[in-house]
């Protein structure tokens, strides 16, 4: 039996690349987007030039409705073993000059949906010992300088719950790997309402999803396909562990004492 993939945010960009890969790997797919005639095209166009079974599976995650349909579907098809969850979007423009209902939405998308799908997936996965879960984050998550402060905020949260998905599902034989992509060109920054004159260069999609199956293959948890020197990671994450122990103490540090 071939391996079967649901991707959210499918009909474009990151998405379509992954479903493009995953389809030469011979994966089934289930592809999950708002934009029903891309997904229509895409899934006719998967199967001719690849032969896998491809099901297209209309959805609007920022919908209550639509996430749990999308969940139901992670925890009642025992063929998914994998969870690409993609969808996500960005918002430009500093916090102060945001809308608030723009703001909830961006939640919404990228926080919510994207929490309620990895349990959905999860919940089974681990019952079953095996399955892999992919969440795309951004490297903005960890940089706060950049002031795309919900949008960056939204993309650290996902860091943190595939780093603790994977501390709790890793011994229950699930597979968890966060992929934190740089400047990508795909159509967010349009939708985000950009100066698509005023952008940097920006790595392709194709490249970007290259780097991240490779990454995934190799069984990184965490995948930065522009970071050239992984020992920066590495060192990064040592910093981190090592405060570990002073979160135990039970009185404030001496610099708080009078």
């Amino acid at each position: 039996m071939s391996p079967k993939t649901l991707i959210t945010g499918a009909s474009s960009g990151i998405g379509a690349v992954y479903a493009d890969r995953l389809a030469r790997r011979g994966h089934d797919l289930v592809l999950v987007a708002r934009d029903q005639a891309r997904l229509d095209t895409l899934a006719r166009d998967l199967h001719a030039r690849t032969g896998i079974a491809v099901e297209v599976l209309r959805a609007d995650l920022t919908d209550d409705a639509d996430i749990a349909r999308v969940a139901d579907r992670l925890r009642e098809d025992g063929d998914i073993s994998m969870l690409i969850n993609n969808a996500g979007a960005g918002l430009g423009g500093l916090v102060a000059d945001q809308q608030a209902s723009d703001i909830a939405r961006l939640i919404a998308l990228n926080t919510t949906a994207v929490t309620l799908l990895a349990h959905a997936a999860a919940t089974r996965f681990s019952r079953q010992g095996s399955g892999t879960i992919v969440t795309i984050g951004s490297v903005v998550g960890l940089v706060p300088e950049f002031a795309n402060t919900v949008y960056g905020a939204t993309k650290a949260f996902v860091l943190f719950l595939s780093q603790g998905l994977s501390v709790e599902l890793a011994p229950r034989g699930v597979r968890v790997q966060a992929v934190l992509p740089a400047a990508t060109r795909t159509e967010l920054w349009d939708r985000a309402g950009a100066d698509l004159s005023g952008l940097p260069p920006m790595m392709e999609a194709a490249d970007l999803v290259d780097a991240a199956l490779a990454g995934l293959d190799a069984g990184e948890a965490v995948t930065i396909p522009a970071l050239g020197d992984a020992g920066l990671w590495d060192a990064y994450q040592k910093a981190r562990e090592a405060m570990l122990p002073e979160f135990a103490n039970t009185r404030p540090a001496a610099r708080y004492l009078g």
